[in-house]
């Protein structure tokens, strides 16, 4: 991410978590493929049934969820090239290679699991009285807590959603 890209889109807290945040797992997800292809023992070994690489993501997701890592990946150098390996390749890669392992019950679990963190995480920005980020605002805090309210109840729709139709009446 160059320069002023990255700086808008830090400008903004929404832009900065939910959508900058967002991409960087993505990208890992789409390179995924390639290293399941090079290090297919690795992954085989370490990961056999999904469950360590969906606690390593849900470890860095947890982790970039916290407001000060937020403040501290805005001024501390270190911290934001962290942020550029840590979310692709230790949350997006192993999230790609763990969900297709995940019986129903884990990938139902992981649903509503993060749900509740995005629910809990949209409260904690909604109803704080005080800047929990140095770097942004109060309004774009409360931005960022509908964000998350946003989401929660997304996933809770996709996960409502699977749980009544039958993916085997679009095959």
């Amino acid at each position: 991410m160059l320069p002023p890209v990255a700086n808008l889109a830090e400008s903004v807290m929404a832009i900065h978590m939910h959508m900058q945040m967002t991409l960087f797992v993505v990208v890992g997800v789409l390179m995924a493929p390639l290293y399941q292809k090079i290090f297919p023992r690795f992954f085989e070994k370490w990961n056999s049934n999904g469950v360590p690489g969906i606690l390593l993501f849900m470890v860095i997701l947890g982790y970039w969820l916290l407001p000060r890592t937020m403040d501290e990946a805005l001024s501390i150098p270190a911290v934001e090239l962290f942020k550029f390996i840590s979310l692709p390749f230790l949350a997006g890669v192993p999230l790609r290679d763990s969900w297709g392992k995940l019986s129903n019950v884990g990938k139902n679990t992981l649903y509503v699991l993060l749900s509740v963190i995005f629910g809990v995480m949209a409260w904690l920005y909604i109803a704080s009285p005080v800047q929990l980020c140095n770097n942004y605002l109060i309004i774009e805090q409360k931005a960022l807590g509908w964000g998350f309210v946003f989401f929660a109840v997304s996933i809770m729709i996709y996960f409502i959603s699977t749980l009544i139709i039958d993916p085997s009446d679009y095959e």
